[in-house]
């Protein structure tokens, strides 16, 4: 993966936890992995497509994601709910969105996914012989590991995303 696409992620995943949790975060060491990711108890995935076509994965313990989600919302959460859901779902959206501007300055712009949830441990996701890269960040509230699977788009193909839609016909 080129080095272009792993930093605005470090730099957007600071900044946002940071700021949204006003937590002190740090940031593990880098890891290469190539085989199956096997889902924690709370995942959150984005895709990119554009000019960085790939997938990330925010992962971490159903407590550290009670701990971020009563952060976020300002009310404990002593269940993980879909209040608390949306608001895992909504930082992974928040950090993968501030990272695609930080590409797009760089001249990589890509299109974001909606954020798609998997609860409960133990799910195989392939990311099809494209290795991740995993990001640990971790504070108070505990360790949130984002794996980066991101390759270079082609800026002469046309991606799904992008193929125009023809309006519908009008009624009469």
């Amino acid at each position: 993966m080129n080095v272009k696409f792993l930093n605005p992620f470090v730099e957007a995943a600071f900044e946002v936890l940071k700021i949204e949790t006003g937590c002190t975060i740090q940031r593990g060491d880098l890891n290469l992995e190539k085989s199956l990711y096997i889902t924690d108890d709370v995942t959150v995935i984005i895709a990119l497509v554009g000019m960085v076509n790939g997938t990330v994965f925010y992962s971490m313990n159903e407590s550290t994601a009670k701990k971020l989600a009563s952060k976020l919302m300002g009310e404990k959460f002593d269940e993980f709910n879909s209040l608390a859901q949306s608001g895992i779902a909504e930082i992974g959206n928040v950090i993968t969105g501030r990272a695609s501007v930080k590409l797009a300055e760089s001249g990589f712009e890509s299109t974001i996914s909606p954020p798609t949830m998997i609860q409960g441990k133990g799910a195989s996701i392939s990311t099809l012989d494209y290795p991740r890269i995993i990001l640990p960040m971790s504070s108070e509230l505990g360790e949130i590991l984002i794996h980066l699977s991101l390759r270079q788009g082609n800026k002469n193909k046309l991606n799904a995303a992008q193929i125009p839609v023809p309006e519908a016909p009008k009624a009469s």
